[in-house]
């Protein structure tokens, strides 16, 4: 039997279209990788990202790299702004139907792990 999970992710990217579309997509594979996840048990995938990165939307980016199905809603919004917060940063959540005894796999990458060192695994 499954449920509904959400599944957490983070990247640092230079603002530059070619890194974005490359550091979005090997965060996205990471976490179908890690989870076993399949595309058609996404329910959606949310992402967030600071002010420093307006080269490409990271919906854009995952679309160019053929990574996301055709069916699968995306959706990206401006991070807030806040102090001393990570620069250069795109952050992800993922909704998806997992085994309901799955132990959720957190993905933070390109420096984007000191965000959270707990969850963040080498």
């Amino acid at each position: 039997m499954k449920r509904i999970f959400a599944l957490r992710g983070a990247v640092q990217c230079e603002n530059r279209e070619d890194d974005i579309i490359t550091q979005v997509a090997l965060m996205y594979e990471e976490i179908l990788n890690k989870n076993s996840l399949k595309e058609k048990d996404i329910v959606s995938v949310i992402f967030s990202v600071t002010n420093d990165l307006n080269a490409i939307s990271p919906c854009t980016a995952l679309r160019r790299a053929n990574r996301a199905g055709g069916d699968t809603a995306l959706f990206a919004s401006q991070e807030p702004e806040v102090k001393n917060s990570l620069e250069r940063t795109i952050r992800v959540i993922i909704h998806c139907y997992l085994e309901e005894d799955s132990k959720p796999n957190h993905v933070y990458l390109n420096g984007a792990e000191v965000l959270r060192p707990d969850r963040a695994k080498k």
